[in-house]
């Protein structure tokens, strides 16, 4: 006879476990009770939960456990102010460091050394840890699942409940693993893996989906390409996405400035490593991928999905893909089937954004920088992801070969990763982004942007043209 004692428990799944941790109250008219962690708010949307809560004369549950950051729509430029070239945008920036001071919420504002995008100073100040869930109102928030953690992004209404209760109510997303086997080759990055992803599944793959990645090829990652990779989950249409935490996330870890210490580490570490999945853990859904058959990537059209190798061609268009999408598409970026990406002309080169403005990425670009020149009539700008990041860069001599390239050093910030009514590219302009999002008019009205990994970035803004950063080092 089987008894509860004796009963085998069925393997879980590192999201199962995730759940399971923080499921306050499954109801049975559908959705479950979730104990939120962490709430992270930026001055777009920040500033309006606030304002709302007070309005409803409630308040923060528990500050200590919510921060801000001023990242969305800040100026980058040198010298910058409470003023921005949003329309209105200072009284953004205004009205969410009152309300987030009011409510003694931990602010990374203007001219702190610890400022810059949400998604990179989460992980660097140790605010996102395994095992925690965390919230944003923001879609890219699923960056932050590379620490081993269940983050998600929310609307504003959704970050008032979170911000009184600590709690939200959800429906169960399914689970798909994403196994990719190998190792990626020299020049392939976890960009590419992403963008390869896309093409070969599509920007809806991962809907309704908590994506674990897995596999060899994941646990070779450093933890900034697995933040790069977990980042373009939202292009993928997921719920969010996860990796299992290991010993490169725990050494990365510790010393962050809200990472725990002495004995709080290592009952942290070792209740840390109990996160992963069991074998035979079931997932609704599983993909293989071959690390080895990753090569650099680049879009051609107006979707994270429509991309291909960088050495390749833009595609006629797929069986079973909507005719009028693929030739509008085709229309907008001013391409043709059969034609060769690289080669394609471009006016301006970007690098930043949550996915690839960290210190690695940085490196990684001005390698290819270095004593080489950014052609004539392109306008190439990089913006670190926070003043950590910056600051390093700075004291590596990173932003020296930048300047000499001819690119503009900024201060941190989301930028021209998008068009919010300030600072934009040209119409029609062709711009090469280390971005996440190549729609129509994402960086300006009328702009035509390209999605690529910041060597791609760096050696096109070197050639003026959509270029292979391979080629550079042959």
């Amino acid at each position: 006879m089987t008894t509860l004692a004796t009963a085998a428990k069925a393997p879980s799944s590192l999201f199962d476990r995730l759940w399971a941790q923080h499921l306050i109250q499954s109801n049975a008219g559908g959705g479950d009770l979730i104990a939120i962690d962490r709430v992270f708010l930026h001055e777009r949307t920040g500033g309006i939960a606030l304002k709302s809560l007070r309005a409803a004369g409630r308040g923060v549950a528990e500050p200590r456990r919510v921060f801000c950051t001023m990242d969305h729509i800040v100026d980058t430029f040198p010298g910058r102010g409470d003023e921005t070239r949003m329309p209105g945008g200072t009284a953004f920036i205004v009205q969410t460091r009152e309300a987030a001071r009011a409510e003694g919420i931990t602010v990374f504002d203007i001219g702190d050394p610890r400022q810059g995008i949400i998604h990179v100073v989460s992980p660097e100040q140790g605010i996102v840890l395994p095992g925690l869930t965390v919230v944003c109102p923001d879609s890219h928030t699923c960056t932050q699942g590379a620490m081993g953690a269940l983050a998600w992004g929310i609307g504003s209404t959704e970050a008032e409940h979170a911000l009184a209760t600590r709690a939200l109510r959800l429906t169960r997303p399914r689970s798909m693993r994403v196994w990719v086997e190998g190792a990626l080759e020299d020049g392939a990055t976890a960009k590419d893996l992403a963008l390869t992803l896309l093409a070969r599944h599509g920007s809806r793959g991962g809907q309704g989906h908590v994506v674990e990645f897995a596999g060899p090829a994941i646990e070779r990652l450093e933890i900034e390409a697995r933040l790069t990779l977990c980042n373009m989950a939202a292009e993928f249409g997921a719920f969010t996405a996860v990796i299992a935490p290991d010993e490169k996330t725990f050494a990365w870890l510790e010393g962050r400035p809200f990472a725990p210490r002495g004995a709080r580490w290592e009952r942290a570490v070792s209740f840390w490593r109990t996160l992963r999945s069991d074998d035979g853990a079931a997932f609704d859904r599983e993909i293989v991928l071959d690390a080895a058959e990753v090569a650099p990537m680049i879009t051609w059209g107006s979707s994270p999905q429509q991309a291909c190798g960088i050495d390749g061609c833009v595609p006629e268009r797929p069986v079973g893909a909507a005719a009028e999408i693929h030739d509008r598409a085709l229309a907008y970026m001013d391409v043709r089937p059969g034609e060769p990406v690289e080669g394609l002309a471009i006016g301006a080169a970007f690098i930043g954004s949550c996915t690839n403005s960290r210190i690695s990425d940085l490196r990684r670009a001005a390698a290819i920088l270095d004593g080489r020149r950014v052609a004539d009539g392109v306008r190439a700008i990089c913006v670190p992801g926070s003043g950590q990041v910056k600051a390093q860069a700075e004291a590596e001599g990173l932003d020296r070969i930048f300047l000499a390239a001819g690119f503009e050093w900024r201060e941190p910030g989301c930028s021209m990763c998008f068009f919010a009514g300030g600072e934009s590219f040209g119409p029609r302009e062709r711009v090469v982004s280390s971005t996440n999002r190549n729609f129509e008019s994402r960086q300006g009205p009328e702009t035509r942007t390209h999605i690529a990994s910041p060597e791609v970035v760096a050696a096109s803004a070197i050639a003026g043209c959509l270029a292979d950063p391979r080629k550079l080092f042959r």
